[in-house]
């Protein structure tokens, strides 16, 4: 290993021309990666406006969203594979051109399968675009090759621009109309693609690979898994679960898929997604923690929004400005993990603990404040604590995986497994859990509430029955929502003692090997197939 810490000399990308300073090259594939990364299918924060003027419902419009990162997450196995059969330059033009191509579509259609499949096609080239760009400036960042010092970046910047995302995109609504953020990314990109056919060469790595042994196949299986596990998730509640063929039906397809999948790999060279990856003991482990993490705070997707909305009443742009508290969460916890755990090389075992103890505060401060009348600026701590909790649990256990002892052939399948588990699980699987929790919870709660109203009382007499039955619903959401806070409150101080309590002395040392030695693996896949 002794290799890779050899100086490398005075950081330059060969891709672009000399008369651009070489300090400027840089922060030219930032500003590619942040359009690439502002760019998508559907902007989720203007949901509420497309169900209004697409008569779309707000499931179509998340099943859209979540489509794209399954298409990331599925392209994380093969993204090295195009990263060597193709130039920068190529892939960020294709990638551009296809982004365009899909806000297009987006702004304008009312097909659902449409919708998806658009949105799963961009997902997919917004990660290879993003790859392009950030493994360009790999050791500008990090000249050791440091995984975890990388992620802090990486994080800073997708989780940065999720929430800085939904901010324009309720403003841009606010003064003009929602289709516009569409023909704003769609301006951006073209600037993009002008600047990439200017300023990046088309300038091919030293070792050409073809696009061979790739189990095609396979990575459409795995699609169709998620793609399943998405909508059971998304559409469960609005179908009755499975009262529903439609859930049903997704049920058995994704189980088949899933079947095939697991078949194939015992007989496959290269499967697209290995038993080695699957049963990677750091894999099951960051499988396990997201599951938990994610259904804690999933309250964020379920509970902040009916709050805001229905019980302070406030209205989208004082929705979105409580964005500005996550996004101080984000920089602040990426801050943190790149001063503690990739400098100082602080243990897995302590960032996590972090992690939790920040999830349980998040959690506490709704329990212990949520009530009618809250001022927007009580928002700022519990909101802040999110953020971070969420990146220091993401770039640690992505770290770990790094970290796993799987070779680099089998490594970005299991990048597969943690963009599947860590964004498209946490952001689906949590939500219908809480959101049936909640469901149920509410109907006990009217129930005893409405119990106590008698027929004749001086004081309600002159209340209307609509109006009575509102007071009530507005009563029960609030008590529903401090008992279930206060439930998800317990499980997390029960998985931070466990965390606690648990031996683990493992501190990271997640180096990424040198580009010569990948191509030699990407080579070898070739030839084994």
């Amino acid at each position: 290993m002794a290799d890779w810490h050899v100086s490398q000399g005075p950081f330059d990308i060969p891709d672009v021309p000399n008369f651009i300073p070489r300090c400027l090259k840089p922060y030219l594939f930032i500003f590619f990666v942040l359009i690439i990364q502002f760019s998508g299918g559907v902007y989720l924060a203007a949901a509420s406006n497309m169900v209004g003027t697409k008569a779309l419902m707000q499931e179509d419009i998340l099943m859209a969203g979540y489509a794209s990162l399954i298409g990331m997450a599925i392209n994380f196995a093969v993204m090295f594979r195009i990263k060597f059969r193709f130039s920068t330059r190529i892939q960020l033009i294709a990638a551009g051109i296809v982004l365009i191509a899909a806000n297009v579509v987006c702004a304008h259609t009312t097909c659902v399968p449409l919708l998806v499949g658009t949105c799963f096609v961009a997902g997919w080239f917004r990660m290879q675009a993003t790859l392009a760009c950030n493994s360009t400036i790999l050791l500008w960042l990090t000249p050791m090759r440091d995984m975890a010092v990388f992620f802090c970046y990486v994080y800073v910047l997708v989780d940065g621009v999720i929430q800085l995302n939904g901010i324009a995109t309720i403003y841009t609504a606010f003064f003009s109309q929602w289709e516009y953020m569409h023909w704003i990314m769609i301006g951006l990109l073209v600037l993009m693609i002008l600047l990439v056919i200017i300023l990046v060469r088309p300038v091919r790595g030293p070792m050409f690979i073809p696009l061979l042994g790739i189990d095609w196949i396979g990575a459409i299986l795995w699609a169709g898994f998620m793609l399943c596990f998405t909508f059971i998730c998304v559409y469960g509640n609005f179908y009755d679960w499975w009262n529903a063929k439609e859930i049903r039906g997704a049920t058995f397809i994704g189980l088949v898929c899933s079947g095939i999948n697991l078949w194939r790999t015992t007989f496959l060279h290269h499967p697209y997604i290995s038993f080695r990856a699957l049963k990677n003991h750091n894999v099951i482990r960051a499988t396990g923690i997201y599951l938990i993490f994610f259904t804690l705070i999933a309250t964020e997707h379920v509970f902040e929004h009916n709050y805001t909305a229905n019980i302070l009443e406030y209205d989208e742009t004082n929705q979105i400005d409580l964005n500005w508290y996550v996004f101080a969460g984000i920089i602040a916890g990426c801050v943190f993990t790149y001063f503690t755990f990739a400098l100082r090389k602080w243990r897995y075992k302590t960032m996590a603990a972090i992690a939790f103890v920040l999830a349980a505060g998040y959690l506490a401060c709704f329990y212990f404040f949520i009530d009618y009348g809250v001022e927007k600026e009580l928002f700022c701590i519990p909101l802040l604590f999110r953020g971070a909790s969420s990146v220091i649990i993401s770039i640690v256990f992505l770290t770990s995986i790094v970290q796993s002892g799987l070779p680099f052939q089998i490594f970005p399948q299991a990048l597969t497994i943690n963009g599947f588990t860590g964004a498209v699980m946490g952001a689906t699987f949590g939500p219908a859990l809480i959101g049936e929790f909640l469901k149920h919870t509410m109907a006990k709660n009217i129930s005893l509430l409405s119990s106590n109203i008698v027929d004749f009382n001086p004081d309600i007499a002159h209340i209307s029955f609509g109006q009575l039955y509102g007071m009530v619903q507005r009563q029960a959401l609030i008590v529903s929502m401090k008992e279930i806070y206060g439930w998800l409150l317990i499980v997390a101080l029960m998985s931070l003692l466990t965390i606690i309590v648990s031996y683990g002395n493992v501190r990271p040392f997640a180096i990424f090997p040198k580009w010569s030695t990948i191509r030699r693996g990407m080579k070898h896949i070739v030839r084994t197939k």
